[in-house]
């Protein structure tokens, strides 16, 4: 329905403005004909997107959602609700976004109608999810719902961040030390060096620690080209595709991050049909969500097969992406007409099994980094030691 403003004259000539929601103008002048108000003006109101830009945590907005569903599950109004949410003690862009929320949910528009103006907030999922509830009449619980799928979805985050941090460190360490021992250490050996014929090794050393010290602006240049380049490429529509794919592939890397998605789009659809939302525009939500292009093709697909009548488990299994138990558990779930809660179990199930798997592949990761940076550090010592011994073995 659209929402349109009007100002009308009641029987006694007093002018008043108001909001109605309605098909068309002539709905709306025939509602204010009943009201016995004669209509003076009739317009559209157009719908106006926040420009609203400020970075919002998502963990904030998984608490609010929990605080909202709380006051009206207590029987708080939501008009009151939302004002006593801008007053608690949420971040003050929030609490911003919140009072435009409820200025629009005060005009007469519902509570996702009014979230929808602030996209950078309010996701779609969201949305779709509130919308369902309102529409359904479990508001409270379409809220609950979409704060424990946010908080999952933050510890898994915070699960990979902090398993890779520490890899990160060691890359970090890594790269510093071995800067310092080419700009540093191998300038004060190169004159020593002078008189004989340098091994392959040590013309690499010299050439490299000749870079960093006296161009070092080109090199920086040409690591800041590269990058650029590189993301240049990777935001492209084919280089993201080429790229997606490549990570995949990587192994016991590539098979965390398919799981992950996986994960992303069976705790989204689950979330989504257990709050009353269409499954062909939970599918197309869901698609989003997975963070991969590869895995959006696939549901893609799998949506256009469900769309002409088909399963959904015969185009997940065909497209080869799922592994098997899980397509057959939703198999099972569509069966059983319980498609939702399998989904759900099947999130919990596969969030624990890719905890386990970032944990391994963090472990396995520690001691191949240690084994990179010990060999960089050896060519290092070969370039510098080699040359000496070839001196020794010449005065000798």
């Amino acid at each position: 329905m659209l929402t349109f403003t009007y100002t009308a004259r009641t029987l006694d000539g007093k002018e008043i403005d108001g909001l109605m929601q309605a098909d068309s103008e002539a709905a709306v002048a025939r509602t204010l004909d009943e009201q016995s108000l004669f209509p003076v003006k009739i317009a559209e109101q157009r719908v106006v997107r926040s420009s609203f830009t400020g970075k919002i945590k998502l963990r904030a907005v998984g608490v609010m959602y929990a605080q909202l569903g709380e006051l009206l599950d207590a029987g708080v109004p939501l008009l009151r609700a939302l004002t006593i949410l801008a007053k608690v003690g949420l971040s003050d862009r929030l609490a911003r976004v919140i009072v435009m929320v409820r200025e629009s949910v005060s005009a007469g528009e519902t509570l996702a109608d009014a979230m929808d103006k602030h996209p950078a907030v309010f996701s779609p999922l969201h949305t779709a999810v509130i919308h369902a509830g309102e529409r359904a009449g479990f508001l409270e619980e379409a809220l609950d719902n979409l704060a424990t799928y946010i908080e999952r979805q933050d510890e898994l985050a915070g699960k990979v961040r902090g398993a890779l941090l520490y890899p990160m460190i060691l890359i970090g360490v890594g790269v510093l030390a071995v800067t310092g021992i080419l700009t540093v250490l191998v300038p004060r050996f190169k004159p020593f060096f002078q008189q004989i014929a340098l091994p392959a090794p040590t013309r690499i050393l010299f050439a490299l620690s000749d870079l960093l010290v006296h161009q070092l602006p080109l090199f920086i240049g040409l690591i800041v080209l590269a990058i650029l380049g590189v993301r240049a490429f990777v935001r492209s529509r084919a280089g993201h595709a080429l790229w997606d794919r490549w990570r995949l592939s990587i192994p016991i890397v590539g098979g965390v991050l398919k799981m992950v998605g996986i994960t992303r789009f069976c705790r989204v659809l689950g979330t989504m049909l257990a709050n009353g939302v269409p499954i062909l525009e939970s599918l197309a939500i869901s698609k989003d969500a997975v963070g991969s292009v590869v895995l959006a093709e696939s549901i893609d697909e799998a949506a256009e097969s469900v769309r002409g009548g088909d399963p959904l488990a015969d185009p997940l299994r065909k497209g080869g992406l799922f592994p098997v138990e899980i397509v057959e558990m939703i198999a099972v779930g569509e069966e059983s007409n319980q498609l939702e809660k399998v989904l759900l179990r099947v999130a919990a199930t596969v969030e624990r099994r890719t905890n386990r798997q970032v944990d391994q592949a963090v472990r396995l990761m520690e001691p191949l980094i240690l084994v990179l940076l010990a060999v960089v550090i050896g060519f290092v010592a070969v370039g510098l030691l080699y040359p000496m011994l070839m001196m020794s073995q010449a005065l000798t």
